[in-house]
């Protein structure tokens, strides 16, 4: 202790008088009373440690920390471009005006002939523009079986591109043994008894492998598949593309 200082007088000790009964009382009270005040100091400690916290908070809140909270985006798996619609618009413009430049350079220029056998539809084409259209027929696609030589003849008109080979007026028919087993008829020695003339009608365009484009007989079943392989038209359209179509043409099959 420093020297010259003097500690202050203790205080002088509580003295209580009276009766034993009185005595407690008084002493009770005077316990009560020191506790009670201890707690108040208490209450009051914890009450100042309370606002200092609240307004510690406060004033973050206002000032801020520094750091920056904001939610971070979610990290996506990369994926294609997504082309705006306009720009794929134009892109399948140009595509397309590509492919109809490269299918008209290959439209033939002079004449042409293309036979849709489904619809069993024959079209004489100049360029892209259409000179005829009619009906005709196509192979049947029935399948011939000889019962005693155990051959086998299917009637299927072939598909693809062919041309005009050859041309003739007042076509010959010369008939091949399925005609004479289609016939349930022996087969001839004879090869003159083979020619049959007239069921062809006037004229014939032959496009390859004993195939032609024909008259027939039965006009009444244009547009069905009646043949056996050989295209068969009308009579005034067949006029038509005899005239029209010289030898080279092509002639498409599908």
């Amino acid at each position: 202790m420093s020297a010259g200082v003097e500690p202050p007088p203790p205080s002088a000790p509580t003295v209580i008088r009276g009766t034993p009964l009185t005595v407690a009382i008084a002493f009770g009270k005077h316990v009560m009373g020191g506790v009670q005040a201890r707690l108040a100091a208490l209450w009051a400690r914890r009450l100042v440690r309370a606002v200092a916290a609240i307004l510690a908070v406060l004033l973050l809140a206002l000032a801020g920390t520094g750091w920056d909270f904001a939610s971070a985006a979610p990290q996506l798996t990369p994926g294609p471009a997504v082309m705006p619609a306009s720009r794929e618009a134009a892109r399948l413009a140009a595509e397309r005006d590509r492919l109809q430049a490269a299918l008209e350079r290959r439209v033939p220029r002079g004449p042409w002939i293309v036979i849709d056998q489904t619809h069993n539809r024959l079209r004489l084409m100049r360029g892209d523009e259409t000179l005829l259209e009619a009906p005709c027929s196509a192979g049947s696609g029935m399948v011939l079986k000889d019962g005693r030589g155990g051959r086998v003849w299917v009637f299927d008109t072939p598909r693809g591109r062919f041309e005009v080979l050859s041309k003739t007026e007042n076509p010959v028919w010369k008939k091949p043994d399925w005609a004479f087993v289609e016939e349930g008829e022996p087969i001839p020695k004879d090869p003159a008894e083979r020619m049959e003339y007239g069921s062809l009608g006037e004229y014939a365009l032959y496009f390859g492998n004993g195939y032609m484009i024909h008259g027939t007989l039965y006009e009444r079943l244009l547009g069905r598949p009646v043949s056996h392989g050989c295209i068969r038209l009308g009579r005034d359209p067949l006029r038509q593309v005899y005239k029209l179509a010289p030898l080279g043409t092509p002639v498409y099959i599908y």
